[in-house]
């Protein structure tokens, strides 16, 4: 941050401002505007660079009560506007508000409530604007870093019934869209995208619908739905349709649904292209569906649609194929594909069907063939692919679906699916449900029966989510309410599942930079936790202790180890209060420990944070007493005690020993020397020329001689030694000794 006399000066010198006028320096800093005259400070600035900094007013460099700022960042067409919060320290009160600028009115895109550092905030339009506000001095500050981005077009919508291609979401990218068989587009079949402030698509995505009737000439192969469908059909409808195939060919239909209201609605399927051909199918008189389907006589089918105003229901869905003659027609399977030997479907043609995963083959034969030449038509009829209720799977991966799937599940059902994979293998579910009733349940057992543990019950909507079971068996039970129906397309679920690899451990967690982990069991089964810590100088942040759960997902991110900056709070001292240099405990920060009136320190007053080594900032003392001053002094009498008296018995035991050698043994007491002068090195003759001198050392110089209890020279018997008792230098001895005897006698 800078203060003002930096600002000053570099406004000064940047920005070319006469001394006295406002700074404004938004150009060359990306300060923006400065008008420090103002009690209510107006700061504002316009950027159109691709990329830069917004700093709003810094914390202890605003001398204003007030501070009201608005930045904006305008790009070029086709440009979005992204902004980080690289810093930010909002006072108490302070307002921030993002605003997206390039639209018809301004629309937020966020504020004070959620600005956190790292925060990116993103613009529809190629403006934004940051606006800031603060009623307190000084305010808060927050720096941001900007940058232009490519906008794009929105996804186009995707039409029910059909789906859509995009070439590119930017400026002059197309959408193109499609409806699916039996469904016609209402709309623009393609869209671009224009640039602008915002980019657009060039009109309304269009709509797939089943139209009511139609006229279809020179139809080969292809679908018809009622109106709505899956959905209900409306009331009171009455729609035609005539298909014509070229000369010589013939039309055969395949139902795939039909459900009316039991009233008059009706589907009618005539030989011919009027409502007066004869008659191949009438709803009214044929109670189950032809599973082979009906095929015309001639080149034209009309095929009628009505209901009444009384009731509804999901409607009508075939499909038509043309077929030449000597051909059978192109068989079909719902939910399911077949492989044919000739793609024309001539005599002797063999077809095999299989069903999508998920669905079971039933009624028809799995192999037909098309016989008889002078009818063709095929010897079986097309088998059925539908979704059952209940089975056994031993597939690698599949998929389970709630019974009738994409149709209404029955009431009243108990279903139950076995997944089975290889011993040393596990499952994994992928699962999408969608089930209205409360009454509903889909159940996920870890094991191959209803006994064992449950992974999961549910009911309702949910998002997608996925199961891992712990062994190699899963089963999977569905119950329906048998009180209520359900209707409509899309309800029930889907479960796929996949071989995994065994894991019955959480994946391993690796170690961390400046810190170590622990883990309470050495496998990382569920349960286990793994523990995080940092070496000396350095503290953990986020969790230190992570759990692996029932998912095989740790229970947490992985914390790292950041060096230590500060002291721990050295804490309260009783009878005390407390000045600290700072509101943190940082490296070089002190706190002063002031007693309370009636009591006396006892200890350092001055405790300070300091950083030496590895081990991180600790404080130069320990905290000190408060005691009151009474307790004071008795305490120094107490410590006064305490050293006197262990002194006072060392100096009684010198004197013990002093006075016994002194008076009862009749000896001076006498302390050893480091080391004994050798007798080479003492000049006798001139030793004991004075007098005095010579009386003094007779008595007193006995420990300067070597040997046991000789003084002087002298035996203990008061004669003077000879060889025999162990003296060196005897002549030189027996000299001295008979001088000492001489004077001795003259005395």
């Amino acid at each position: 941050m800078r203060n003002p006399a930096t600002i000053m000066k570099m406004g000064m010198q940047w920005g070319g401002v006469a001394r006295g006028k406002p700074l404004c320096f938004c150009c060359n800093l990306p300060f923006l505007c400065l008008f420090l005259p103002s009690t209510t400070a107006a700061c504002r600035g316009s950027f159109t660079a691709p990329g830069g900094y917004i700093e709003a007013p810094s914390q202890g460099s605003w001398p204003h009560t007030n501070a009201d700022c608005t930045y904006t960042v305008t790009v070029y067409m086709g440009y979005g506007v992204e902004s980080q919060v690289v810093n930010v320290s909002l006072a108490e009160g302070d307002t921030v508000r993002f605003e997206d600028a390039g639209g018809r009115k301004p629309s937020v895109l966020a504020n004070e409530s959620i600005l956190i550092k790292g925060l990116v905030v993103r613009s529809y339009s190629n403006q934004i604007s940051v606006h800031f506000r603060s009623r307190r001095a000084p305010p808060g500050s927050f720096l941001l870093r900007y940058q232009a981005f490519v906008l794009s077009c929105n996804f186009p919508e995707r039409p029910a019934y059909g789906d859509v291609s995009v070439s590119s979401l930017h400026a002059g990218g197309q959408a193109y869209f499609y409806c699916f068989t039996g469904y016609q587009l209402q709309g623009p079949s393609t869209l671009t995208c224009h640039n602008a402030t915002t980019p657009y698509w060039s009109g309304k995505e269009p709509q797939c619908l089943a139209a009511c009737g139609g006229m279809v000439k020179n139809a080969t192969l292809g679908r018809i739905v009622s109106p709505g469908f899956p959905g209900n059909y409306s009331s009171n409808l009455t729609c035609h349709w005539v298909l014509e195939v070229a000369d010589g060919q013939r039309l055969h239909v395949h139902f795939e649904k039909v459900a009316l209201a039991e009233d008059d609605d009706r589907l009618l399927i005539k030989n011919g292209n009027n409502i007066d051909s004869s008659t191949l199918y009438d709803s009214y008189e044929v109670e189950y569906l032809p599973n082979e389907g009906v095929a015309s006589s001639s080149r034209y089918l009309f095929i009628e649609f009505t209901s009444d105003g009384s009731g509804t229901n999901t409607g009508v869905a075939i499909r038509f194929e043309a077929f030449a003659p000597g051909h059978c027609y192109e068989p079909f399977v719902k939910y399911g594909n077949f492989t044919s030997s000739d793609s024309t479907y001539p005599v002797g043609t063999v077809v095999e069907f299989s069903c999508n995963p998920g669905y079971t083959l039933e009624q028809g034969a799995v192999i037909i063939e098309c016989m008889d030449p002078d009818n063709p038509q095929w010897n079986e009829t097309e088998p059925a692919c539908r979704a059952v209720c209940s089975g056994e799977i031993t597939d690698s991966a599949g998929v389970v679906l709630s019974p009738n799937w994409p149709e209404a599940y029955d009431k009243g059902q108990d279903c139950i699916w076995g997944i089975h994979v290889e011993e040393d293998k596990r499952i994994m579910l992928d699962i999408q449900v969608c089930v209205p009733l409360p009454n509903d349940l889909l159940t996920f057992y870890d094991g191959d029966d209803l006994t064992a543990k449950i992974l999961g019950q549910y009911s309702g909507s949910r998002p997608r989510f996925k199961l891992y079971t712990s062994t190699a068996d899963v089963t999977v039970q569905f119950q329906s309410d048998p009180a209520t129906n359900i209707y409509g397309y899309d309800n029930g679920f889907v479960v796929h599942f996949f071989e995994v690899p065994r894991n019955d451990t959480c994946p391993e967690l690796p170690e961390i930079a400046n810190g170590w982990k622990t883990t309470s069991h050495p496998e990382l089964v569920h349960g286990t936790v793994v523990t995080y810590q940092c070496y000396p100088g350095f503290e953990v942040v986020g969790t230190e202790m992570l759990m692996c759960q029932w998912d095989l997902t740790w229970s947490g991110d992985l914390p790292t180890c950041e060096r230590v900056l500060s002291c721990p709070d050295p804490g309260l001292v009783d009878h005390s209060r407390r000045v600290m240099s700072g509101p943190r405990l940082i490296v070089g920060s002190t706190v002063q420990y002031i007693c309370n009136k009636g009591y006396s320190l006892s200890g350092n007053s001055l405790l300070s944070c300091y950083h030496r080594g590895s081990t991180g900032p600790k404080w130069s003392e320990k905290p000190p007493r408060c005691v009151r001053e009474a307790d004071f002094s008795m305490e120094g009498v107490n410590m006064t005690i305490a050293v006197f008296i262990p002194v006072a018995i060392i100096m009684l035991i010198v004197m013990s020993i002093y006075i016994y050698y002194s008076r009862v043994q009749g000896k001076p007491l006498r302390l050893p020397l480091s080391a004994s002068p050798q007798y080479n090195q003492i000049r006798g003759e001139s030793a004991f020329e004075n007098p005095a001198y010579e009386t003094t050392v007779s008595r007193h110089a006995a420990p300067l001689l070597p040997g046991p209890s000789l003084a002087l020279g002298r035996s203990r018997r008061g004669r003077c030694p000879s060889s025999s008792d162990g003296v060196s230098d005897v002549p030189r001895v027996l000299r001295l000794c008979r001088r000492s005897q001489s004077t001795s006698g003259m005395k």
